[in-house]
């Protein structure tokens, strides 16, 4: 599944700014009547119908819509909107890849098709109810064909294409739709008579890496859909925890035992959404040795009560050795609640 958040910037500034809907909104540069230097971030599907697109120059822009409404960018705020659709999405996620500020990659395979589908405009509600922004989502066998996929309805579209369904979605689209075939290379292609995809696909290899070089055996393979690039789960959350010092080293059993049911406590709100199987705790004593235990339990949890009494099991032949300095508790071998609930209901 690629999720791809539609025209992002200026999506979050009509979501701030009402009265802005509808109109042609540029992201970018200072424009300065037209002699601005700098060039477009996003722009509105409004400001799109006049041909501005990101990328462009922003004296271009002005061009094309004297106009439009020019916005200079504001990242810190576009970065913590973007942090909270990640959360979202991890959710739903067997395996999470974050493409950019705006777009994400997700394994859904254990879902299966149709219950990718379901989980995509889930998804979708769940962003809007959070954001108030938009999305547009392509599920597919493969990254390169599910990235395609989701640019084919826009805004707020839905596409699934199926491995049967492949030459039929591919092949009669227009050649330049493809990643890595800019201007220059369409232009190419056009005079070997190669413009739609179907065409590209059923091109001699030979010809193609004789003219492109190896780039021409890629160019050859995504046009037959074929992509065998993994979704790098390299940003998973991987666990949750609470350390205290003490502003004096501590030998009294029954304040060791308190604190260690408060960091449970804050554990379980930083965790809300997860539960979790390996619960460990972490003493750093006098003479700053540092001992950690852990458990692994038979099943998930996100009970308060499980974690304090585990926490303090794990904790108690630690205590009474040497005054504690430190003591910390965490947990891990995370899972989705929202994502448990999602397969169960699919299931």
């Amino acid at each position: 599944m690629h999720v791809d958040l539609n025209a992002f910037f200026a999506s979050v500034e009509e979501r701030e700014r009402p009265e802005l809907r509808g109109k042609p909104i540029v992201i970018g540069a200072p424009v300065k009547e037209g002699q601005g230097r700098g060039i477009v971030n996003t722009a509105s599907y409004s400001a799109r119908q006049f041909g501005i697109h990101s990328g462009m120059p922003v004296s271009e822009a002005y061009k094309l819509c004297p106009d439009a409404i020019f916005l200079k960018p504001n990242f810190e705020k576009y970065e913590k909107v973007s942090e909270s659709v990640m959360n979202i999405l991890r959710n739903y996620a067997d395996k999470f890849e974050q493409g950019g500020i705006d777009e994400a990659y997700l394994d859904v395979t254990s879902y299966g098709f149709d219950g990718a589908a379901n989980v995509a405009n889930l998804i979708k509600e769940k962003i809007f109810e959070a954001e108030g922004i938009t999305c547009s989502i392509g599920i597919a066998p493969n990254k390169i064909i599910a990235k395609m996929a989701s640019d084919y309805k826009k805004p707020d579209g839905l596409t699934v294409v199926k491995e049967d369904e492949i030459k039929k979605f591919l092949f009669p689209l227009p050649v330049e739709k493809l990643l890595g075939i800019g201007r220059k290379t369409k232009a190419k292609m056009e005079d070997m008579e190669i413009k739609l995809i179907g065409d590209l696909a059923n091109y001699r290899i030979q010809k193609l890496e004789e003219i492109f070089g190896v780039v021409g055996f890629y160019f050859h393979q995504i046009a037959n859909g074929i992509d065998d690039s993994e979704v790098a789960a390299y940003s998973e959350r991987k666990s949750f925890g609470r350390e205290t010092t003490f502003e004096r080293d501590v030998d009294d059993n029954e304040r060791i035992l308190k604190t260690t049911e408060a960091l449970a406590e804050q554990v379980i709100e930083d965790s809300k959404g997860f539960s979790f199987r390996t619960v460990t705790v972490k003493v750093r004593y006098e003479n700053f040795e540092t001992h950690t235990a852990s458990k692994t339990l038979s099943i998930n949890t996100n009970s308060s009560e499980n974690l304090k009494f585990f926490a303090k099991q794990l904790l108690i032949p630690c205590i009474g050795k040497s005054k504690i300095r430190l003591i910390g508790v965490r947990v891990s071998n995370l899972f989705s609640m929202e994502r448990q609930k999602t397969l169960l209901e699919i299931n």
